[in-house]
């Protein structure tokens, strides 16, 4: 199965990062893609936190959703829309969500982001809990790929990468692919970033696909970047320094059961 990680270096217009997003699809299902995974924030980097409240959408209806629901039967792929604001419980704040799509255009899984990001160093300091409600529950779909193989497809977003237990209980439900759409700040992501998802797709004997944000933004924010595509046995498919472009890989179902069989250290856990 080809998969996509789209890296956009989005800003405070949404209409222009729907645009963006909507040539990357595009490029993406010209080259034989499957499932294309957006960035978190693909429709907005404002310049204030709070700019998320103010394009918010009631799940199942808006034009960020019809958007993707609309690319997805368009282009006949599998789609993740990296996050958009949803309404949350309270009016000053909203969930961080990934939706997935299928070629028929309808939402299969809706996952909230669980871990929010606090940081600061005396430079830089992003606290996402004033604007962002948690979510409370992991969620993996089913994809059947072209190959005939059923994929097994785990969601999470960004800052959950350094919370390894979310990707270990999906690994204990059998799943084959690990999504990590991502805004990783720039300093974060040069420390941490590689090192966490190669070590999630190890651990787990899976595949990892991570859509990031890459470059500097209107706000003045720079993002890391480097989109990626890993094996489960850690090896880098294919990745992206900075800037917006499609990150391309297949992934191997066979080889996938290969490794699990050869090393089925996920049979050997005793915690």
């Amino acid at each position: 199965m080809k998969v996509a990680a789209i890296q956009m270096v989005s800003t405070g217009q949404v209409q222009d990062n729907l645009q963006q997003a909507r040539l990357l699809l595009q490029q993406a299902a010209d080259q034989g893609a499957e499932l294309a995974v957006l960035p978190e924030y693909f429709c907005l980097i404002g310049q204030h936190d709070a700019d998320k409240l103010a394009i918010q959408e009631p799940f199942g209806s808006g034009p960020i959703q019809q958007f993707l629901a609309d690319r997805a039967r368009e282009l006949g792929l599998w789609l993740v829309g990296g996050t958009l604001p949803l309404t949350g419980a309270g009016d000053n704040k909203v969930f961080n969500s990934a939706l997935a799509f299928n070629p028929q255009g309808a939402c299969v899984a809706r996952y909230d982001k669980i871990h929010l990001f606090r940081f600061d160093n005396g430079k830089e300091a992003y606290d996402e809990s004033r604007v962002l409600d948690r979510g409370h529950t992991p969620t993996r779909f089913t994809l059947p790929s072209r190959d005939g193989h059923s994929w097994q497809i785990g969601m999470s977003v960004c800052y959950d990468l350094r919370f390894a237990e979310l990707y270990r209980g999906y690994a204990a439900d059998g799943v084959d692919l690990l999504l990590v759409p991502a805004a990783f700040t720039h300093t974060t992501g040069k420390a941490h970033w590689e090192v966490l998802l190669r070590a999630r797709a190890i651990e787990n004997l899976a595949y990892v696909a991570a859509a990031a944000q890459g470059g500097v933004h209107p706000n003045g924010r720079q993002t890391w970047g480097q989109s990626i595509l890993i094996d489960p046995w850690g090896h880098v498919l294919a990745q992206q320094a900075q800037g917006a472009g499609v990150v391309l890989a297949e992934l191997d179902a066979v080889a996938l059961q290969h490794w699990r069989s050869q090393l089925p250290a996920l049979q050997h856990r005793v915690l």
